[in-house]
């Protein structure tokens, strides 16, 4: 049994990650300010992320063997973090994204960890706000240089039942109103990964020894037209016009990941084909 923290938590695969380690044997404690109800045997610290003293204060002496981030979006909260757990945990796992290789992105081959330095990227602590991207890639930054013994997880594009960010749903809604999915000219693939996969994937980095960053994603890379042809028999999309806005997930550049690293570390991952006519299924 470990001890083990999750900031964040409450929603999509968060939700499923607490159950999992709960369910495993863990003692599980949910950190986040309270806006939604703990499972049962999972124990609760309120608290803002953003208020260093005061999540200091709500954590009082606690010590955990791992602790889950769910909700490290910039530098600053990055830093908060490295210096309220210094000595309160031995392993420091960050959920991170694809999207950290957003600017990097563009080549042929599937994307490595080393794609970033994560040493040499410049820091800004004193921005009021960061792009998504950048923010996590500067957080990243900030943990490696933390002393932290860290991981940050680039998860893939996740899909599954529970996603708040309206991505997936676009697609179905445009369906269902017999609309067109807007893509890319020249419509690219990027790397995916099934919610339930990424539940199962934090859990196993919570169980495991290794550092540093690590892609996390299905086997199989998906373009929006591959999308589109899970809506539908007859898929209905068409080519953006010049400055058009492009449908979630068209990339007019090749974004796929490349998962060798968690493979050869022991993850067994999925094929997209296993799991995704499901997911759109449950969007019907």
């Amino acid at each position: 049994m470990k001890r083990i923290a999750v900031i964040g938590g409450s929603r999509y695969f968060g939700k499923d990650l607490v159950l999992r380690l709960r369910d495993a044997g863990h003692a599980v404690t949910v950190v986040n300010r309270g806006s939604a109800a703990v499972p049962e045997g999972v124990a609760h610290v309120v608290a803002d992320r953003d208020d260093e003293a005061a999540l200091t204060e709500a954590l009082r002496d606690q010590a955990f063997d791992v602790v889950l981030d769910q909700v490290l979006y910039t530098p600053r909260q990055a830093a908060a973090a490295a210096r309220v757990f210094a000595g309160r945990t031995s392993r420091y796992v960050m959920t991170s994204t694809i999207e950290v290789y957003d600017g990097v992105a563009g080549g042929t081959a599937p994307l490595t960890e080393s794609a970033i330095d994560l040493a040499a990227l410049p820091v800004d602590l004193n921005a009021v706000t960061w792009e998504y991207a950048e923010g996590k890639r500067q957080a990243e930054a900030v943990l490696a240089r933390s002393g932290l013994p860290y991981v940050t997880v680039r998860a893939g594009h996740v899909l599954g039942a529970g996603d708040f960010t309206g991505r997936l749903e676009h697609y179905a809604t445009r369906a269902r109103a017999g609309e067109p999915i807007v893509v890319a000219a020249e419509d690219q693939p990027s790397s995916f990964i099934h919610a339930p996969e990424m539940a199962a994937f934090l859990h196993w980095a919570a169980d495991g020894t290794f550092t540093g960053p690590v892609n996390a994603c299905s086997h199989g890379e998906l373009t929006a037209t591959d999308l589109c042809g899970q809506i539908a028999a007859t898929p209905v999309y068409r080519t953006a016009d010049p400055g058009e806005p492009v449908s979630p997930f068209s990339f007019a550049r090749y974004y796929g990941m490349d998962n060798a690293r968690a493979q050869a570390l022991g993850f067994p991952f999925s094929h997209v084909s296993s799991w995704l006519p499901a997911v759109f299924k449950e969007l019907s």
